[in-house]
């Protein structure tokens, strides 16, 4: 990855649009604060829609690549590939854009402005929207965060691809139901342990073009229009040149539901006011009043405008095109073979196997017939996630594994039951899929139960289609009459294979106690159904590890609108997960070895590299994730957090070497002040393939390496000075 060379030209980029909006009038310039920013033909400004999304694929503006929801990419642990993901996004977004101003087509959902990526912490599995994050984990999200928005941006040095956009900033998780009057009540040490560091880092490492406010309230603020986190900190402590918008309509909430304001026009000025340049919905059109009144400056609403052109600008949108490469982008480069191939590669590398005894991967030669049963077995739904765009082609399960067995096996087929309902058929009785069920497991040699959720389950509150509480979830049980189906497959007495489809965790405690084998297959993206496929018959092995916490029951989750993260994820959980934030099973073996550190004492701007070797000491080949923690034994901290990470490919019997920094940062935690401090004492540096849990070690046989520093002294190394300012 390299950084992106069009920031050297923010002040040449800044002055143009500072001489263009000198020209306009107050009318104009308030014009161009909404999200269907209208033409000004007599400065040559044509109209403009800022509203797109690209989550996993560019989205709602007909085809394009589709590749796994964002929690499977996450479950990668792939800097690298996300990274690549998001380069075939905005190559394909730069080339669906070049078409549409061919044909004069500047609607929503047809700009370079991209809603993307979402960079929340996904801190209750109950949340609905936790699907479109990379998981409860603040370096692994900052790390895939930093990948995408890197890949979405370009590296070009004049001129930007496309601009990605760090949402919902910030402290953002549900629920769904409460979310336009909710307050989320979080503590110093929290905000900046947990739900700050990833819109940090997009920020200030890879230098994101704009940051979306959240819908709720944060210790009393509304996001979109909070003083504290737009000016403070955004602007003023982490530096942030880009642009704000708002979440859609939020900024009405300010009136409707939090009660902050007492009016719109009053909305519309505390949103310009404290950061927010962009206005996703219409109170911004009463600044011209505000304006009159005094609620707002003209000198804050130039400062606005600006900041929109320059991104126009650096998105070379009133240049002629020339020497802009991404202008040259055709048509063509959208859904080609070879991004079908990677999403391929993708989808494989997104799923988890869970659980192993044996079964997988199936001999081909040794199966006569295999029953794919489930509400998910044939669902393209299932495939999709949420904000998708349209693929040319979905493979589901079934028809990866009849794709994969080409009639060499005979596939038997039922859905089994409704996703949600007690029946499939309205006027039917209970269970009237069945019996049809029990009659393809009596009739197979193995079974291939396809369970879980889609985007009419789980998804954004609002969306017509979610039947659940408002897209979350009230349990994390598989819904429906699911149970009584795989418990019917279980008692058949032929061996189990789950294959589990959801956005966020289930309690399948069920499974894990009766069934041969588990796969987490998320929302595998439009190649899913061959991703499955392949690993069942270990055309490769699965690298995939889980980016958030599978629990037990809901018993072992505080309440929902509870943002402390007391007894959450699994930096906090002291209880003991079903799988736990880091595990996945593969179909060889690795083994660490040589893991040393270069030093032992923990120094103020001072780095540690820890260095080993990995080795595949199994028959296949296989990719493994190098995973490195730190525990600090400091009380009020994290039992031990994330820090490094490093996926490796290897064949049968090949090693190869690993090295990974950690810098003063990576031991420092936050008191409750907040400052980020190193405290004098011994932490230990975990170095392994999962996190150092005991339910890790008792689900796959190992334990860590470790090793031990110290640090002599406290040392401060970072302290918020801007933060809570009064002014």
């Amino acid at each position: 990855m390299k950084k992106a060379g069009f920031h050297s030209k923010e002040r040449e980029y800044r002055k143009r649009a500072a001489e263009l909006v000198s020209k306009m009038t107050d009318e104009e310039k308030i014009s161009q604060l909404i999200y269907k920013a209208k033409p000004i033909d007599r400065l040559g400004v044509p109209q403009y829609n800022w509203w797109n999304e690209a989550l996993h694929g560019v989205a709602r503006a007909g085809v394009a690549t589709m590749f796994p929801q964002s929690i499977g990419l996450g479950s990668t642990f792939d800097e690298d590939l996300i990274y690549k993901v998001a380069d075939i996004i905005s190559t394909e977004a730069r080339a669906k854009y070049n078409m549409q101003q061919k044909y004069g087509d500047r609607g929503i959902y047809k700009g370079l402005t991209f809603w993307s990526p979402n960079v929340n912490i996904f801190r209750d599995p109950r949340w609905g929207r936790g699907q479109e994050t990379y998981g409860e984990d603040p370096y692994l999200t900052s790390r895939l965060g930093v990948a995408f928005v890197e890949g979405i941006q370009g590296k070009d040095k004049k001129y930007m691809k496309a601009a990605a956009c760090a949402k919902h900033y910030a402290v953002h998780s549900g629920p769904e139901t409460l979310r336009h009057g909710f307050n989320s009540v979080v503590s110093m040490q929290d905000m900046y342990e947990t739900y700050f560091p990833a819109f940090k880092s997009c920020v200030q490492e890879a230098k994101v073009e704009a940051v979306m406010g959240a819908y709720n309230c944060v210790n009393g603020e509304p996001c979109c229009g909070s003083k504290t986190l737009l000016k403070h900190i955004l602007r003023e402590e982490w530096k942030f040149k880009g642009h704000v918008t708002s979440d859609c309509w939020a900024i009405r909430d300010f009136h409707q539901n939090h009660k902050v304001t007492s009016s719109p026009i009053e909305s519309a000025s505390m949103a310009l006011n404290n950061g927010c340049d962009l206005n996703c919905g219409e109170l911004y059109s009463m600044l011209g009043e505000a304006l009159r009144e005094g609620k707002i400056s003209r000198k804050r609403l130039d400062d606005a405008v600006i900041n929109l052109f320059t991104t126009r600008m650096k998105l070379g949108m009133f240049d002629n095109g020339q020497d802009n490469p991404y202008s040259k982008i055709e048509y063509s480069e959208v859904d080609t073979d070879k991004s079908r191939k990677f999403n391929l590669k993708v989808s494989q590398d997104s799923l988890v196997l869970l659980k192993n005894d044996g079964l997988l991967p199936l001999d081909i030669s040794k199966v006569k017939t295999i029953g794919v049963i489930g509400p998910n077995a044939n669902s393209i739904d299932a495939l999709k996630g949420n904000y998708y765009g349209t693929a040319s082609e979905y493979v589901t399960v079934l028809e990866g594994i009849r794709n994969r067995t080409k009639g060499k096996v005979k596939v038997v087929y039922s859905e089994g039951c409704s996703l949600h309902k007690d029946k499939v058929e309205p006027l039917a009785e209970t269970d009237d899929r069945l019996a049809e069920a029990k009659a393809v497991c009596a009739e197979s040699d193995v079974v291939v139960m396809c369970l879980g959720l889609d985007s009419n389950i789980e998804g954004e509150g609002g969306d017509q289609s979610n039947y659940c509480d408002g897209g979350d979830r009230i349990t994390l049980d598989f819904p429906g009459r699911q149970n009584v189906l795989l418990k019917a497959a279980v008692e058949s007495g032929k061996p189990v294979i789950v294959v589990s489809m959801t956005g966020s965790p289930v309690t399948i405690n069920y499974a894990e106690d009766n069934c041969s084998a588990i796969i987490q297959a998320w929302y595998p993206g439009s190649q899913g159904g061959n991703a499955v496929a392949h690993l069942i018959f270990g055309d490769y092995s699965p690298s995939g590890k889980l980016p958030i916490t599978f629990v037990k029951n809901l018993d072992d989750v505080p309440s929902f609108t509870d943002y402390s993260m007391k007894n959450r994820t699994y930096r906090y959980f002291g209880g003991t997960p079903l799988y736990p934030f880091g595990y996945g099973l593969s179909y060889t073996s690795f083994k660490l070895s040589e893991v040393n550190s270069d030093k032992n004492i923990i120094e103020k701007s001072g780095n540690i590299t820890i260095t080993g070797k990995l080795t595949n000491t199994g028959k296949v080949s296989g990719a493994e994730t190098v995973q490195v923690y730190i525990e600090s034994g400091i009380k009020g901290a994290p039992k031990y957090q994330l820090k490094g990470l490093k996926k490796l490919s290897l064949k049968p019997g090949e090693s190869k070497e690993f090295s990974l920094t950690l810098t003063d940062d990576s031991f420092g935690v936050y008191d409750e002040e907040p400052k980020k401090i190193i405290r004098k004492g011994t932490y230990k540096v975990y170095v392994g393939t999962a996190q150092p849990d005991s339910r890790t070690t008792e689900l796959t046989g190992h334990k860590p390496c470790v090793i031990k520093v110290e640090c002599k002294k406290d040392e401060t190394l970072y302290t918020p000075k801007s933060l809570w300012k009064k002014d």
